[in-house]
């Protein structure tokens, strides 16, 4: 087990003394469990899968550059959602990355439902990844299968007692890979009167024996619009036993607070609110490269941002100078097909620009674009004023545009988060 002496959601001595950020910039999940709606902007919700904003790497950085100096007490920067952080994991390495390049003492710490972890194992050991959260909510999948709706690894989707199987069987080698690794590992349990509360310890009994360190039972949050929002919530006298039962396998977690994707601040003295300006503001705020003197755009005839990123067979490259900006040229888009490949190849030719503007792009060619740190931009309207945002410092966020048809946040619909308190 690590040193956990700074981490308050692992040490209750240190909630009055260390602090943590959450930072939200996994905003898609890999599976959808029948308790959650994840909704942004939600600022009266205290619970996981919440957050006023979602943020790209190097937003992130910037964000917590502002949350140090404002709270100096700070000791884990985490990523906690509101999706969960290996559902486009090249953001959350990146974002990982980042952080222990410029924040070498902070902890870093990830909370997850385990599907995607175990292909990370090694690279998160590298960056120092010491926590990890992880949300076990049954151990057997006739019992997960009552839980989680889907399970999508990769391109298959899973359903039934099968989904909850392999979802099973990817957290137990999660685990197994994280202890191997010497990373301190929580449980997370959603405690759902009437499907898993029964189930308590034969989870607390598996996880024990699996080497996991400390175990939190979480009563269900009812959400209205999910599956269970019609189940209450168990009571404390409940949540008491459970956890008597539980610690006679397992320490118990008995201080978490339920926080949101972008909770920041102590336990005990929770700043969300009061820095929820400073996250809306790094989010819509287009990161600085001084190595990246360009913005490529997706445009017909020059003159207006009109092409769907995916269909421009082209893009123009523009600069900014004393008196504007100025179109430095045209460099050919990669040849369509060939999933990621395509748009790892896009990321490569335009790899000196920060950003790239385009009327539509799709949900995957934003994350890789992202992972590079280049900055995908959703607009309409003259290229001029989306070059004059994203070189003067403006909202990015006031550019975008949703493309017809969808509703409803960024993320998707209601999809279950990574795992919750971290």
């Amino acid at each position: 087990m690590g040193d956990t002496t700074s981490h308050p959601c692992f040490n209750l001595a240190a909630t009055g003394s260390c602090g943590r950020v959450h930072l939200p910039v996994a905003p898609k999940c890999n599976i959808l469990c029948n308790f959650c709606n994840r909704r942004y902007d939600c600022v009266n919700e205290s619970r996981p899968g919440v957050t006023s904003a979602v943020l790209t790497p190097p937003q992130a950085v910037e964000y917590l550059r502002r949350v140090l100096a404002a709270e100096p007490r700070i000791t884990v920067a985490g990523i906690a959602g509101p999706g969960d952080p290996f559902a486009h994991p090249g953001v959350t390495m990146e974002t990982l990355r980042l952080i222990r390049q410029e924040f070498p003492h902070l902890l870093l710490c990830l909370a997850t439902n385990g599907l995607g972890l175990p292909a990370h194992l090694e690279e998160l050991a590298q960056l120092g990844v010491s926590h990890i959260s992880l949300t076990v909510n049954a151990v057997d999948p006739d019992i997960g299968q009552r839980i989680y709706a889907w399970v999508r690894d990769g391109k298959v989707i899973h359903r039934g007692a099968a989904a909850a199987g392999h979802l099973l069987s990817r957290q137990l080698a999660a685990i197994a890979g994280l202890k191997a690794r010497g990373v301190t590992v929580k449980v997370n349990t959603i405690v759902i009167p009437g499907v898993n509360d029964h189930h308590v310890p034969a989870i607390a009994a598996a996880m024990a024996a699996r080497g996991v360190d400390l175990l939190n039972l979480m009563p269900l949050y009812p959400t209205a619009g999910t599956p269970f929002a019609g189940i209450p919530e168990p009571t404390p006298a409940r949540m008491a036993r459970l956890r008597a039962q539980a610690a006679a396998f397992l320490p118990q977690m008995r201080h978490c607070t339920r926080c949101r994707a972008d909770a920041v601040g102590l336990l005990e003295q929770d700043r969300t609110a009061e820095l929820r300006s400073c996250l809306t503001s790094c989010a819509g705020k287009a990161p600085e490269h001084p190595q990246r003197p360009y913005v490529a755009v997706a445009t017909q005839e020059g003159v207006l941002v009109n092409q769907h990123l995916g269909e421009a067979h082209r893009f123009q490259i523009w600069a900014a100078n004393g008196q504007g900006f100025h179109l430095v040229g045209e460099r050919p888009a990669p040849p369509p097909g060939g999933g990621r490949q395509r748009w790892e190849a896009l990321a490569r030719t335009l790899a000196d620009c920060r950003a790239v503007l385009a009327s539509a792009m799709g949900d995957a060619p934003q994350a890789v674009l992202q992972e590079h740190g280049i900055m995908p931009v959703v607009m309409e309207g003259f290229i001029e004023q989306g070059l004059e945002v994203v070189y003067r410092g403006g909202d990015v966020a006031a550019l975008k545009t949703r493309r017809k048809g969808l509703g409803g946040c960024t993320g998707g619909g209601a999809r279950g988060p990574g795992g919750g308190c971290m």
